[in-house]
């Protein structure tokens, strides 16, 4: 059976982030991908190697994302506010961050889940610096605070709202938590 290894990407993705890395089989993998597990294996190598794919995929579309987002015009602080929701998967879902997830998960077991995972992390604080710094320049946000602090506290909070958000609660909270965030900028 041929298929778009894109898409069996994609829906491999979508089980590990329902499911985490140990609560996903092979069998689970291949039924979900609507192929044989020889095929998976010919195709993927192994659950490892698809998940790697997967997380490396996660992270091209949030940065693709990110990407997007701060190149357009207008104001930063509704554009961070909006970033931070989608990040964290407030309002979304109740799956939080599949990077989050695993390296929760597999962190401290896992180089490469680590590897991929600070590589996002990195990048994504990268994307609030330069955020904050524009805010500061247009004077929507104080010039009394570090950009480079103030990136890491945002990229430290959405890792933590994603936590909760996997852990359910009321998406009030989680937008308040944003908002405030943010608006102490």
């Amino acid at each position: 059976m041929q298929f778009e290894t894109d898409t069996a990407v994609d829906k491999a993705m979508d089980l590990f982030w329902r499911q985490g890395y140990a609560g996903t089989t092979p069998q689970e993998l291949a039924s979900e991908l609507g192929i044989g597990k020889g095929s998976l294996y010919n195709t993927f190598e192994s659950k490892h190697a698809l998940f790697m794919r997967a997380l490396r995929r996660y992270s091209e579309r949030r940065l693709e994302y990110l990407t997007d987002l701060f190149s357009a015009p207008g104001p930063i602080r509704p554009r961070l506010k909006g970033a931070m929701t989608v990040l964290a998967g407030v309002g979304e879902h109740q799956r939080g961050c599949v990077m989050v997830n695993a390296a929760a998960e597999l962190g401290t077991a896992d180089d490469d889940v680590n590897r991929i995972a600070d590589h996002l992390f990195t990048r994504i604080e990268a994307v609030f610096r330069q955020a904050i710094a524009q805010g500061q320049e247009s004077g929507e946000f104080s010039m009394d605070r570090d950009a480079e602090a103030a990136a890491s506290q945002l990229l430290a909070s959405v890792v933590g709202l994603s936590v909760l958000v996997k852990a359910g609660g009321p998406l009030e909270r989680f937008g308040a938590v944003v908002d405030s965030i943010v608006d102490g900028l």
